[in-house]
């Protein structure tokens, strides 16, 4: 049994708590055999693949491995290397796609599974520190739900904020189903600039100050995006680079996974022990999309558990608080 080839269609069609343990376990001895950066990772911590009978018990790969180490199945190729934006004078993560169509099944499932057919939706995206990059994984996704789209008013604004304020305004007078998408500063830049009345088009922001403006708490940032936008709630969506899969957040914060992605919150001071119930700390992801790079990473992200599966991010490890991660990295 563990040495069966996962079915990749089973991934999308998890239905219970037994069906995720079984295949995220699964996967996991797929990815030790033939992942080989995971495998040597499972290795050093000295954790034998058998003894492992519960996915709460799968070790997790810290992210940075993604900027050092080419985390591929050692029988595949690239179809699409992914690449993160990084900050000035760091390594940016590089995440190596053998199977576009696998990623595009899986976001395109996340977002219906939380908002229902992307066909149905007009997809405005403001990402302009993004555009410049086609190495962007978030690019490649937001260009797919585009195509979606079955109105041609779907687009990307890179400058004309002008033209952008006029086509909202036109889609909210023919209530047009639409949601605004766009990096954290260049909404709020676009707010500040096109203070308007969108109260009907979902705003959906995605992280990403990266030095663009001063760093603040999701709470701040999302009241002045509710002032300025007259809009109940701003959505949120939680990806990353390295990872297939996304969450959603559809208000206050509060985000929820797919059934095939789990979040697991590690205890900061101890990176191999998660917390118990509601207390914060370090957030482990389990992606079973990521099927040929990693499924069980270890991020950077500071986040809180809640009932239900849901979960907070509350922020990330600066350099003095990662020191659980550091110990990982010897």
């Amino acid at each position: 049994m563990h040495n069966e080839i996962p079915d990749i269609n089973r991934i999308f069609e998890i239905s219970s708590g037994e069906d995720f343990k079984r295949l995220a376990l699964q996967i996991f001895r797929y990815q030790y055999r033939h992942t080989e950066v995971y495998r040597d990772f499972v290795d050093y911590l000295r954790i034998s693949p058998e003894a492992v009978d519960d996915f709460r018990k799968i070790p997790f790969m810290p992210i940075e491995f993604f900027k050092s180490h080419k985390i591929l199945h050692k029988q595949k190729t690239a179809q699409k290397i992914f690449r993160s934006s990084g900050t000035s004078g760091m390594d940016s993560s590089r995440h190596y796609v053998a199977d576009l169509n696998l990623y595009r099944k899986s976001f395109l499932r996340a977002f219906q599974h939380f908002y229902g057919n992307p066909e149905n939706y007009c997809f405005l995206a403001l990402l302009p520190s993004y555009l410049e990059r086609q190495d962007a994984s978030l690019v490649y996704m937001l260009h797919e739900l585009i195509q979606v789209s079955r109105f041609s008013q779907s687009g990307f604004f890179l400058s004309h904020e002008g033209e952008l304020a006029r086509l909202l305004q036109s889609i909210q007078t023919r209530k047009i189903p639409c949601i605004l998408i766009g990096v954290s500063f260049a909404l709020l830049d676009f707010a500040e600039k096109f203070p308007l009345d969108l109260s009907g088009i979902t705003v959906m922001e995605t992280g990403g100050m990266k030095g663009r403006r001063k760093e603040m708490i999701k709470e701040e940032l999302h009241s002045i995006l509710k002032q300025g936008f007259n809009v109940p709630d701003i959505h949120s969506e939680y990806g990353m680079t390295e990872l297939l899969s996304q969450a959603y957040s559809q208000g206050d914060n509060i985000f929820r996974s797919p059934p095939w992605m789990k979040i697991l919150i590690r205890d900061p001071n101890d990176p191999l022990q998660l917390t118990t119930a509601s207390r914060q700390g370090g957030i482990n992801v389990i992606d079973l999309a990521n099927i040929y790079s990693c499924s069980f990473i270890a991020t950077q992200d500071i986040g809180r558990s809640l009932p239900g599966g849901a979960f907070e991010v509350l922020g990330r490890f600066d350099h003095s608080d990662i020191r659980g991660c550091n110990l990982l990295l010897l």
